[in-house]
């Protein structure tokens, strides 16, 4: 296997500028070369997998008034006069919807690990991927190419907790998911029910009900754990030593900490708002913390 190339992390405007250019009779000073569009094939590892239609006939407008004014990052493909699109799939097809006999390209001789890469790094970096298009594509460089999600933070310019919250929605039941990809639940709203008992009932609710996050927390637990709620009415006697040590593990993660203790044996439990205080949990347990 390769090694995974570093430089990823800058990001796709930085590895466009130092592509090499191949010769053709149609490329430009800019290095931009032309293509027919029957020469191009889509992407087939393509995590974008929906297109909306209105937006794809506001791009199709702006084509045919303007042109394409980013070019396409394509690949060469087995046939010597096909080329795969990288990215820039959305641009392709306006193109042709607009009657674009020809389009912009930069060809980058690249393999199928670094394609899925480039493509998933330019459709985050645009923010053109749905949460659920964006798990699926990390879970293709995990599954294909042994990535771990640290790797893949890295590579993308996101942090490990983003990554492992994003791979989460792939444990969504398939309905879930395509309420996910049509936009009628965001994540957050998705994983609050990766846990529960019936996750496809409960996303209807949110749905019907227009619930928020919160709301949708509250909703899963309620449904889970019908006892809960009268067990934490009645909580049980708490030591001083209990108490003191809660105090002290707080003070020290500078984080809500709750012990419950018991002869045989206990739950710590650490209460965080956001990713970066998760993130700075992991590196205080795993002892990278500074």
């Amino acid at each position: 296997m390769n090694e995974r190339p570093t430089r990823l992390g800058r990001g796709l405007a930085a590895l466009i500028g130092d592509m090499a250019t191949l010769e053709s009779a149609r490329v430009t000073d800019s290095g931009v070369k032309k293509l027919p569009v029957d020469f191009i094939i889509g992407n087939r590892s393509n995590p974008r997998r929906t297109f909306n239609a209105d937006q794809l006939e506001e791009l199709t407008n702006s084509i045919r008034e303007k042109g394409i004014m980013q070019p396409l990052l394509v690949r060469p493909s087995e046939d010597p006069h096909i080329f795969e699109i990288i990215a820039g799939e959305r641009r392709w097809r306006a193109a042709q919807r607009a009657g674009l006999h020809e389009v912009p390209v930069i060809v980058r001789e690249v393999d199928d690990k670094e394609a899925l890469e480039l493509a998933i790094i330019e459709n985050v970096q645009r923010a053109d991927l749905n949460p659920l298009e964006e798990a699926m594509g990390y879970g293709q460089l995990i599954e294909q190419f042994d990535y771990t999600q640290q790797d893949l933070a890295q590579v993308i310019g996101k942090s490990r907790s983003h990554v492992a919250n994003t791979l989460r929605l792939l444990k969504l039941p398939e309905d879930v998911r395509d309420m996910v990809s049509s936009g009628a639940l965001t994540a957050g709203h998705a994983r609050t029910l990766i846990t529960a008992e019936d996750p496809a009932g409960l996303a209807r609710q949110i749905v019907a009900g227009g619930l928020s996050v919160r709301d949708a927390e509250a909703l899963s637990q309620q449904r889970d754990n019908p006892t809960k709620k009268k067990a934490a009415e009645a909580p049980a006697s708490r030591d001083s030593d209990t108490v003191a040590l809660e105090r002290r593990l707080s003070d020290a993660l500078g984080l809500s900490v709750i012990l419950a203790h018991s002869e045989r044996g206990g739950k710590l439990e650490i209460r965080y708002k956001t990713l970066e205080q998760l993130d700075s949990i992991c590196l205080k347990l795993t002892g990278q913390a500074n």
